[in-house]
């Protein structure tokens, strides 16, 4: 077995952050950065810093070499140093650092690299806040220095490690993809190469792998993985970048239990290293049950809270608005929150704001009384409804009406503001959540028919006859991962028959010649004989994120962009010389003033 790193180089014995009360009398060679320097009158403390972490070295009256005096009387921040010292028992020991029972006795100190004043401070005392976002980022370098960066940087390379062991011991190859491809058949959010060689054509940044993997499942490599940089040209949010990475998979003759199962596993093994639990067999649920329960199909299974339908419950109320939305086919659903009688009127308003922000024209309320309903909704409740939602006093009634489409993300906007309202416990820290039998098709914003997962997804047997008569009825081998509310990745089960790939692209509105042009090479490879065959991508940025408790993907990448789709440590996107564009045969409309920065 190789010998784990131990830090030992040329200039080096061994990292500052390993040094424990057993190594009390050696003597060694350590380097570092100064993170901070204290000078009590001829007796200097100096904190050094490597990726092991923190130690503190000493520099007492019998230290008289003149040169290295001076050297430490002129120490700052971040200078780069070489130590020669004796491991001694810390006199007043610090309990919070791992070294923190020991120093070292410095005998001789190097100046390795003298750093200029840091435009932002790597140490931070307890009550220190960060700088801002931005300007860490302006110098990302700097800021890389932080301990919690390291952390998290550290765990995305335990993590890596750990998909690369296990799908290895299942039997996974990890074969590349190309960088450099075909344009996507929706283009919109492509990253285009020009090419210099083939004038006015353009090569794409891959979005993800997936046509690829399937043709090497054709092609009979079985089983395939790749740590695969994806890329996509789209606004920016917290836990969104412009490129990112997914553990990719694909399997031939495989159902959808066999990928759940070994993706479970693989999931298992990384909350292993992540100190996190991963309780299997993970719990199950259809797309349309965790629409009806939660109002999302990445619902947080950290608090229990559930919609309730009452439909039936309040009807005959002599509420219009009610009544109105009864008859016009739609739903009455909500929550009924035990004890939510106690937020104020400003509280309940907060939450009303978060409804209409998610789509709602309102939100109708009423807390349970002694004497029966009080609110908005509380005076048109009988006994009889406050009975039939199992109200009592001291309860929080909210109800949204509408068409479900509507009504979901509402329903779910407003289960994370109670959640947060009435402040309550969760029930568990890691709670995770297959969720399966996706629709095939979904409704876009013009009444046209788009793919819910993508145009690839195996439909269940029992569809397969109406997918044209009732499109939106169909759902599909589809599956996700969702961790503590938040989608990790997502699969399907491929269609691995050309002919039904043809109807699935004619449903969604292309034509032959256009289904030709887009996807007849898949098509073609399809005809070569495809296994059945299937497979799932997570994000693994925002796995380690998870783990980590990042508030940010940046904070578990080395070098993110930022929201406005900026890389301003290196200063990218830039502009091109003319030259440069001219020999790849591609012009600007507008001045060179006129063009962005």
């Amino acid at each position: 077995m190789t010998e784990r790193h131990t830090g030992r180089t040329g200039l080096r014995s061994q990292t500052v952050g390993s040094l424990r009360k057993d190594d009390v009398g050696e003597v060694l060679e350590l380097t570092g950065w100064v993170h901070r320097r204290r000078d009590l009158g001829g007796l200097y403390f100096v904190d050094l810093r490597d990726r092991s972490g923190l130690l503190q070295l000493s520099f007492g009256p019998d230290f008289t070499d003149e040169g290295s005096l001076e050297v430490v009387r002129k120490l700052g921040a971040e200078d780069v140093i070489a130590v020669h010292g004796e491991v001694v028992a810390r006199p007043d020991p610090n309990p919070e650092m791992p070294t923190g029972e020991v120093e070292v006795r410095g005998r001789a100190v190097r100046l390795l690299s003298k750093a200029r004043t840091p435009e932002i401070p790597v140490y931070r005392g307890p009550e220190d806040e960060l700088p801002g976002e931005e300007l860490r980022l302006r110098h990302r370098v700097l800021d890389l220095r932080r301990p919690e960066l390291q952390t998290n940087l550290a765990l995305r390379h335990r993590l890596v490690l750990a998909v690369r062991n296990t799908l290895d011991r299942l039997g996974f190859l990890e074969i590349e993809t190309p960088i450099l491809t075909k344009p996507t058949p929706e283009g919109a959010r492509d990253f285009l190469v020009p090419s210099r060689s083939h004038p006015g054509e353009f090569f794409a940044l891959p979005q993800s792998p997936q046509i690829y993997k399937q043709v090497l499942m054709i092609s009979g490599f079985d089983r395939y993985f790749q740590i695969a940089r994806c890329f996509r040209d789209e606004a920016l949010r917290a836990d969104r970048q412009l490129e990112f990475t997914q553990i990719d998979v694909e399997a031939s003759f495989v159902e959808v239990e066999d990928i759940l199962g070994w993706m479970e596993g693989l999931m298992v093994d990384l909350a292993e290293v992540g100190g996190r639990e991963a309780p299997s067999p993970f719990p199950r649920m259809t797309w349309d049950e965790a629409m009806e329960r939660y109002g999302s199909d990445s619902p947080d299974l950290r608090w229990s809270l559930e919609i309730e339908q009452w439909s039936e419950a309040l009807a005959g109320t002599e509420f219009k608005v009610l009544n109105a939305a009864l008859a016009r086919g739609d739903r009455l659903r909500g929550f009924r929150l035990d004890g939510g009688a106690r937020l104020s009127r400003k509280q309940i308003e907060g939450i009303e704001e978060v409804a209409k922000g998610a789509g709602a024209p309102g939100l109708m309320w009423a807390k349970i009384t002694a004497d029966g309903a009080s609110g908005p909704l509380g005076r048109f409740l009988t006994p009889s409804h406050i009975e039939a939602v199992g109200g009592t006093e001291g309860d929080l009634i909210l109800v949204a009406a509408g068409p479900d489409r509507m009504t979901h993300p509402v329903l779910d906007a407003v289960r994370g503001a109670v959640i947060g309202a009435l402040e309550l416990p969760r029930e568990r820290e890691d709670a995770w959540l297959w969720i399966t039998d996706f629709p095939v098709f979904e409704e876009d914003d013009e009444g046209g028919l788009g793919p819910n997962h993508h145009p690839f997804v195996m439909p269940h047997p029992e569809f397969v006859e109406t997918l044209e008569s009732d499109p939106l009825a169909a759902r599909g081998m589809a599956y996700d991962l969702v961790y503590n509310g938040s989608e990790l990745g997502s699969g399907s089960i491929r269609i691995h028959i050309p002919e039904l790939q043809r109807r699935i692209f004619r449903i969604l509105g292309m034509d032959d010649a256009t289904i030709d042009h887009k996807f007849g090479f898949l098509l073609d490879a399809l005809g070569a004989g495809a296994p059945p065959h299937g497979g799932v991508a997570f994000g693994m940025d925002r796995i380690v994120q998870r783990f980590a408790d990042a508030a940010s993907l940046r904070d578990v990448i080395a070098f993110p962009k930022t929201t406005a789709a900026r890389a301003i440590f290196e200063g990218a996107p830039t502009r091109v010389a003319d030259e440069e564009l001219q020999d790849l045969h591609i012009r600007i409309q507008g001045t060179t003033e006129d063009r962005p920065n």
